[in-house]
Parts: structure tokens; C-alpha cells; sequence
């Protein structure tokens, strides 16, 4: 398997300010595969430990913070050898390792010279306790589920994601491409994006296996639930989480309480789900009342949207079984587009720093899906399952907020184009939205500055 984000890895290996790496990521989303990949790959060796495996390591840690000593200890008890540049030292499960998670500032301070990255799930769970956590002397990375182009290079189609890549006009693509593209991306919404799932997909096509997986890595999560330190937490995550197919499968998306157990109310239940999206398993977007900058000042805390961490497991979590893939565009419009909803926010999320808002107003009632912010403006998107698609919702924001709207962005099943400022993307082509979004901003001022005859 690829993933793209081993560029990533190599620029910070390169960097001249390089800290110890912190790599973020859900359970079983491939951290540990993607940097055992990088240390083979760009190490003379790498020394790897796993603080679950081996508790023992621990100690080392716990009783003296001297550097040098605590490398020599991990060499002696793992018979690795450690050299400054030449070996990669992963330190893996350090969730529950307050002290070894302390330890990088000292060999950030007087170790620069070691490659140290460090990766665990619920990471963001201990990050938002207070501790003596080293701010300022280590760089972070996120992991995320495969994206779309990823699953292709895996599914042996890597032609038509290299094709993908070389669209540099926004001119309709060839049916050649267009049709095999839609195919694939039927297969992605089935499989999802988690490692374990598209490799028993990819290499084996083996459906059975491939919703065990999926299974496995959900009742994964659910046993993690009990890790919150208040027990009475757990049956409280448990069923927000249970409840995520059916706020999904409603016209309007708003998180309701009330759909997770009839009386519940928002102060019972938000710390539960502030633990699900400190977890990263569910991503909670917010209702923004307008495109102003910056985002976060135009929150509607009382109002947001919860999607999860991968298509493919909304899928499983659903109980939606595989064979829909078989039956026309269904799989794309099944439960009020929901799959196509979560699927278009993941990539999104990968490509843009601030997390993607939505907007809506009653009475009429008007919804634009999400509200994306690249660089200095705020871009509507609108989320469409099918093909020969309206778009009146973003004809409203439009009205409401004309001069702030450069462009508008829908995403459905019709083919590439521009039209005035509605930039239509094929929903294959999610991963290339803000490559997509600098061809369409540059052709519509190339528009403006052509003088009318």
C-alpha cells in the first residue's frame, strides 16, 4: 500500500527544525504500519517500542530523565542499536505514558540529533487533560483513513489516479474515465478507507472478510469507550455513538439529543460526545450564521452536524449491506445521501487547515452543507448524490452574501465543469477539491479581465 502522507514524514525527517514527531490517529488507521514503512525505507535501522507490549520500558523513563541513559537502557533491554540520523526510534502505544510523552522535551533540548517519533491511539484524549505535555517542542502529524486516490493506487488502478492528477483544465472528462471512476468510487463507500478493510478488498476481494474487519475495528472503539476515566461515561459515548446512522439519516443532519434516548439533554450527554470528537472518531461541524473570517467568531454553539471518521465504517455502523454497491446509484443516495455526506467531508478535511462549517437559515428553510475556508475566503459547498442537480440553496447564499462568494462548489455525479461561478466536481474527484478551486478562481478572473467587444 501507498500512502501520501510519507511525503510528509520525509520533509520533516529533512527539516532543519525537526522535534520529536507526534503521529495522531485513530485505532488501527495504520500509524504504526506507515512509520515501521518510513524507517525501513529512509533508515539504516529503526528501534521499535511498544509501550503495551512492554510496560517494563516504562521505568526507563519514570526514574531518570537523562537522555543518554534512557537510550542506553532501551538498547540494552531491545538489543537495537541507536544512532543519531541513521536510526529511526519508534515509540509506539504512548497513550497511557505521561512520562515518556514528557521525556521529548529533553531530547528535543539535548538530543536533536536522534529521529524520534512517537505514535498512540486516543492521543487526542490525553492531550486534552492538562499535564506537564511538552508544548512548543514537538511536531504533530495526523493519519487519517485512506483517501479515495489511495484506495486506488491499492486497488491496482493507479492509471486513473495519475489521470486524476494530471486534470489541469475544467473541461468535462472522457466517459473512458468518467465511468470506470464511478464504479471504483462505489467500492471505496463499501470498504471505506481503514487499511485492514481495503487490503482484504484490494488483494483478496474477499467481501466476508472485508465487513469482518470492519466489525473488528468498530467493536475496537466500542471497547474504548470504557476507557473514559468516569465510568458513567461509557453507556453515554456508547449510545451517541450508536445514534449516529439515524441523526444522519434525518432531511435536516442537526445533532439532536433527543434522537439518542428520548428526554436526554444537551448537559447530560456533551461531555460524552466532546470525547468522541477529542478522540477524532467523530468529527463535529459547526452551524455558522455567516462566511466571515474568522470562522470560529460566526459559531453557532448550540447547533452542529456529527459525522464519523470514515465512510466505510458509517457504512457497517449502519448495517448497510455491500450488495448495494451492485444497484445503480443507490449506494450514493441511501439514507438521504449520508454515505456521500461523509465521504465528501473526510477528503475536505485532509486538504483544509480549519475544519469545514455549514450553513442554514429556517423559514424558508435553505442548507448549504459545508462552509470551507481556503486561505483568506470562505467557499459554500453543496453535497449532491446524484446527477442533473439545482443547486437553490446556494442560489440563496449567493443572494445573501454576493460579495463575499468568489466561487460556489457542488459536489454530485455530474461531470467536471465551471458554470459562471458554480464549480461542479465529480464526487471521484473530492481529493483535488483546493487544486480544483485554484483552477476555477483563476479562470473566472481571466473571465472578468476580458474585455466585452
Amino acid at each position: 500500500m501507498k500512502r501520501l502522507m510519507m511525503k510528509q514524514l520525509l520533509d520533516w525527517k529533512a527539516s532543519p527544525y525537526r522535534k520529536p514527531l507526534i503521529l495522531k490517529g485513530v485505532r488501527q488507521v495504520g500509524k504504526t504500519w506507515i512509520l515501521k514503512e518510513f524507517g525501513s525505507q529512509y533508515y539504516e535501522n529503526t528501534a521499535y517500542f511498544n509501550f503495551d507490549e512492554h510496560e517494563e520500558y516504562r521505568q526507563f523513563f519514570e526514574t531518570t530523565k537523562d537522555v543518554d541513559r534512557i537510550l542506553q537502557n532501551l538498547m540494552l533491554a531491545s538489543g537495537q542499536k541507536i544512532l543519531p540520523g541513521k536510526t529511526l526510534i519508534i515509540f509506539d502505544e504512548v497513550q497511557d505514558c505521561p512520562k515518556v510523552m514528557n521525556s521529548m522535551k529533553y531530547f528535543c533540548e539535548n538530543a536533536p540529533e536522534y529521529h524520534i517519533a512517537c505514535a498512540g491511539s486516543l492521543l487526542g484524549i490525553a492531550f486534552a487533560k492538562p499535564s506537564s505535555f511538552p508544548v512548543g517542542k514537538v511536531n504533530f502529524m495526523q493519519i487519517d483513513p485512506m483517501t479515495f486516490t489511495e484506495f486506488l493506487m491499492a486497488n491496482g488502478d493507479e492509471n486513473l489516479a495519475v489521470f486524476l492528477d494530471a486534470v489541469d483544465t475544467l473541461e468535462p472528462l472522457p466517459d473512458a474515465f468518467f465511468n470506470p471512476l464511478y464504479e471504483k468510487l462505489k467500492m471505496y463507500y463499501v470498504t471505506g478507507g481503514m487499511p485492514e478493510a481495503v487490503l482484504m478488498w484490494t488483494e483478496a476481494r474477499d467481501v466476508n472478510a472485508m465487513q469482518e474487519a470492519l466489525s473488528n475495528i468498530l467493536g475496537a472503539y466500542e471497547r474504548d469507550f470504557a476507557k473514559h476515566p468516569d465510568i458513567s461515561e461509557f453507556p453515554k459515548i456508547s449510545m451517541i455513538w450508536k445514534s449516529i446512522p439515524s441523526q444522519l439519516a434525518r432531511e435536516n443532519k442537526k445533532f439532536i439529543y433527543k434522537a439518542v434516548k428520548e428526554g436526554a439533554r444537551a448537559r447530560e450527554y456533551e461531555n460524552a460526545l466532546q470525547w468522541l470528537a477529542d478522540a477524532r472518531l467523530v468529527h463535529k461541524i459547526y452551524r455558522s450564521s455567516a462566511p466571515g473570517l474568522p470562522v470560529s467568531a460566526y459559531d453557532d454553539l448550540s447547533a452542529f452536524k456529527i459525522y464519523l471518521v470514515d465512510v466505510g465504517l458509517l457504512r457497517r455502523l449502519a448495517m448497510l449491506a455491500p450488495t448495494a454497491f451492485g444497484e445503480g446509484n443507490r449506494l450514493f443516495t441511501e439514507f438521504k445521501g449520508a454515505l456521500t455526506e461523509n465521504y465528501v467531508l473526510q477528503t475536505l478535511i485532509t486538504q483544509f487547515e480549519v475544519i469545514p462549517r455549514y450553513w442554514s437559515q429556517n423559514n424558508p428553510p435553505y442548507e448549504v452543507d459545508f462552509l470551507i475556508q481556503r486561505e483568506n475566503d470562505i467557499f459554500p459547498v453543496e453535497v449532491k448524490s446524484e446527477a442533473n442537480t439545482t443547486s437553490r440553496s446556494l442560489r440563496k447564499f449567493k443572494e445573501l452574501f454576493g460579495d463575499k462568494v468568489k466561487l460556489r462548489v457542488r459536489f454530485s455525479l455530474d461531470n467536471l465543469k465551471l458554470d459562471h461561478d458554480v464549480l461542479n466536481i465529480p464526487l471521484f474527484m473530492a481529493d483535488h477539491t483546493d487544486r480544483l478551486i485554484g483552477l476555477a478562481l483563476e479562470q473566472c478572473k481571466n473571465m472578468e479581465e476580458v474585455p466585452y467587444e
